[in-house]
């Protein structure tokens, strides 16, 4: 009987010690809420006895459960900032747009929407935040500038931003200040600013990656362009406006070839010759001012010559016609007098010829003081007598008219 007490208990007591290893490999690998299911699942089926649970498993299975609510809420608190980062991603999504821009949504790089519906105008708008969207805007209520440099010196930064020029150097230096050849072989210094205005958003924002780029590469192209057809006198000084308009005109051509979508409002362009040249282009520049001075100053002493002669000329010319009008009325009074006397003429000419001269002598004697008379003797001779002793000067005037009474 001890014998086969023996084994027994000493199966036991192995089963006990593998059943309680069982159970802290179950423990610590499914954790207590599996170990609690086996030992109830096993109580049910009676398959075995009921494990003895020692003190030490009990404090595992407080820590166990200690460790899975600290799980638990750690689960919690790491779901609802999840939330919580989920809708502040989708709330970031929402932008404004002023009145003075327009907006453009790109999902993956395309626009979203189909024509018109493309553009975004004022007031609040949603997008998917980056990088599943981005929000393009183009400012098309105020100006833009671009300059081109390509054809200017080389200046610094510093004096760009001063507005001073660098000293000029003897000789050009090709590698790093820039020019534009000319239709006469020569070289100008050219520089141009444009201003613009964005007239068609969407060629402005989807046509080209870079609109404001290819706009500077446009006026680049347009200065080396008008550059080749201009000589440099011509660009420099002789017919400047022209050089600018053609710039411009170029410019306009390139932007509706290549639908940019802007209009330019205004532009300066300004080409001066080599710095290191420059005295001579002075030089020549006072030579031509004094020319045209001079020939200015010829010109207003003619007009004011070629003036005054014309003035005399008008003058003689209508005292000429003056005269020739009362010349011709006198001339048609005297034939018409004459037309009018010649049938008395014709009745009696030795009548007509006394009258005649008796009307003549009367407006000849009208204002004479002594008239002398001398009739005609009968053989047809007349006979004159003066008095020499007589004195013929005229009498002396009185001084005042008493005087003349008193005498």
């Amino acid at each position: 009987m001890s014998k086969h007490d023996h084994p027994h208990d000493h199966d036991h007591g192995h089963d006990h010690d593998h059943h309680h290893h069982d159970h802290g490999h179950s423990h610590s690998d499914k954790g207590l809420n599996a170990v609690l299911e086996e030992r109830i699942a096993a109580k049910q089926t009676g398959g075995g006895p009921e494990p003895v649970i020692t003190p030490e498993a009990d404090l595992e299975d407080s820590g166990s459960r200690a460790l899975t609510d600290a799980l638990k809420s750690s689960f919690f608190i790491v779901k609802a900032l999840m939330v919580v980062l989920v809708l502040v991603f989708l709330g970031s999504g929402f932008f404004t747009v002023p009145g003075n821009e327009r907006a453009i949504i790109l999902r993956f790089g395309r626009p979203v929407g189909n024509g018109a519906d493309q553009l975004k105008g004022p007031g609040a708008h949603w997008s998917f935040p980056s990088p599943i969207d981005e929000v393009v805007r183009i400012p098309i209520g105020e100006a833009q500038t671009v300059t081109s440099t390509a054809g200017w010196f080389a200046v610094t930064p510093e004096q760009e931003a001063a507005n001073q020029l660098p000293d000029p150097m003897p000789s050009l230096n090709p590698a790093a200040d820039g020019y534009t050849l000319t239709a006469d072989a020569n070289i100008i210094h050219v520089r141009a600013t444009l201003t613009y205005r964005i007239t068609d958003p969407l060629a402005y924002a989807l046509n080209f990656v870079n609109t404001r780029a290819v706009l500077q590469n446009t006026l680049n192209n347009a200065i080396a362009y008008a550059s080749a057809r201009h000589t440099a006198d011509q660009a420099v000084r002789l017919d400047v406006l022209g050089f600018r308009e053609r710039v411009l005109a170029r410019v306009r051509e390139l932007i509706d070839a290549h639908g940019l979508g802007v209009a330019i409002d205004q532009a300066d362009v300004r080409a001066i010759p080599p710095r290191y040249i420059a005295g001579a282009f002075e030089e020549v520049l006072r030579a031509e001012l004094d020319r045209r001075k001079a020939i200015s100053d010829a010109q207003a002493y003619s007009n004011r010559v070629i003036t005054a002669a014309g003035g005399e000329a008008d003058a003689v010319l209508n005292k000429g016609r003056e005269d020739r009008t009362r010349m011709i009325a006198e001339i048609n009074a005297d034939a018409e007098a004459f037309k009018n006397q010649l049938p008395y003429y014709r009745q009696n000419q030795r009548l007509f010829m006394a009258r005649l001269q008796t009307e003549r002598l009367q407006n000849i004697l009208t204002n004479v003081d002594e008239k002398t008379f001398l009739p005609t003797r009968g053989d047809g001779k007349r006979e004159l007598r003066l008095n020499i002793g007589r004195d013929l000067t005229p009498a002396a005037q009185p001084e005042n008219p008493e005087q003349q009474g008193n005498r």
